[in-house]
């Protein structure tokens, strides 16, 4: 298998080096563009974003993980997610190919959804060309009292994603990249994988008492996960990174009940000023209103609500990234629809309180010059409102 990355589409000058690797007798063509991937410095200018500081630049973020790298590198999912090494020229390779894009969380090892409901007995099923399936095994709330006693750092896949953090770390490192962010599935989204779906939405309604005991469980376990990732990946960490969209299928009431005293919890376990980034790209009608009283400091959200309602509604109590719809414009649209909505994006921020991003995670099937349009978008956003600054301070 030969996959060229091709040319970036860069013509500032920036050095372009073309090199080779062999894995398992298949071709890589690597290019190595100058520029900052996930370094410190990146992350210095994501945290003044995060802290509505005043910068220069608008920076771009976006999420990338096991959904989109495997397709847009041509290879299989179960290569990706069993041989570190091409596991680790993936990651490398999405970030030599865009070095002016912050990804999040930054070398995420991961199986999918797998680690958050494995640890507390959940199915999970591999397949060659897609992520892993969850597949739930707690049939009856009461067999809750009969679980055993959960070890993150053993159970499931959890404790083979600890193992492989610290197999890699090193390395990562040493290319000059930090791991600065640990990530974890929510309270609401592992109940769902754990239970079912379905059947914890009835929960919610027939046996409260039942779905806040597994809740807390499940709190625990991420909390628990939170923190071994961080002792494995050292002090470059000062962010968590929670993703929950099965709080969007939630009123108000329920929302309050069952998902905000537990995101809370969460963001209440780790340091006052960490990055705290939540990702919901689902619907946030019904949480967006309490999010910042939750610890959160940043949202990525989905395309349901436009960026000004969010804003009007968040004002400065967190960061907003995003928020691109990551499908029908950042997969199916051309490169100037995936502009002209930047840009509206853009607009619709002010320029303020914005890391740009899609509407989600980076959606399976989005092509490289749509990514690259992004970035366009960016950069003359960027020029006009340096150009008003300029014009202002005369």
């Amino acid at each position: 298998m030969t996959k060229p990355i091709g040319n970036s589409g860069r013509t500032n000058g920036e050095e372009v080096v073309h090199s080779s690797h062999e894995l398992d007798g298949d071709a890589w063509i690597t290019i190595v563009i100058g520029g900052e991937s996930m370094r410190p410095e990146q992350w210095e200018t994501f945290k003044r974003a995060v802290r509505r500081e005043k910068i220069d630049k608008i920076p771009m973020a976006l999420i990338i993980d096991s959904p989109w790298i495997p397709g847009y590198l041509g290879i299989k999912h179960l290569d990706y997610f069993l041989d570190p090494e091409v596991w680790f020229q993936s990651n490398l390779k999405i970030m030599q190919e865009f070095p002016d894009i912050i990804f999040i969380p930054s070398w995420w090892m991961e199986y999918g959804m797998a680690a958050e409901p494995s640890v507390l007995g959940a199915k999970i099923k591999f397949w060659q060309d897609n992520t892993p399936s969850e597949y739930h095994t707690l049939y009856r709330l009461e067999d809750i009292d009969n679980f055993p006693e959960y070890e993150v750092e053993a159970d499931g896949f959890a404790g083979l994603t600890l193992h492989r953090i610290a197999m890699a770390k090193q390395r990562i490192l040493d290319a000059g990249y930090i791991l600065p962010m640990v990530t974890s599935r929510g309270p609401m989204c592992t109940a769902g994988f754990v239970r079912g779906t379905t059947e914890f939405m009835i929960d919610l309604v027939e046996d409260p008492k039942g779905a806040h005991k597994l809740l807390d469980l499940c709190t625990r376990v991420i909390i628990d996960w939170l923190k071994a990732q961080q002792k494995v990946m050292g002090d470059t960490v000062e962010s968590i990174f929670i993703l929950d969209d099965i709080v969007g299928f939630v009123n108000e009431e329920h929302y309050l009940e069952f998902a905000h005293p537990y995101l809370k919890r969460i963001c209440d376990a780790f340091p006052k000023d960490w990055v705290k980034l939540y990702h919901n790209d689902a619907e946030v009608d019904a949480c967006l209103d309490h999010l910042p009283d939750t610890g959160f400091n940043v949202l990525n959200w989905g395309k349901q609500r436009h960026i000004t309602e969010v804003k009007r509604r968040v004002g400065d109590r967190m960061c907003l990234m995003g928020n691109v719809n990551p499908l029908e414009i950042g997969v199916r649209g051309t490169p100037e629809e995936v502009k002209d909505e930047t840009l509206e994006v853009l607009e619709g921020s002010g320029g303020e309180g914005i890391i740009l991003s899609v509407g989600g995670g980076t959606s399976p099937g989005m092509p490289r010059e749509n990514i690259l349009a992004m970035l366009e978008a960016l950069e003359e956003f960027n020029a006009k409102r340096a150009a008003a600054a300029v014009a202002s301070a005369r």
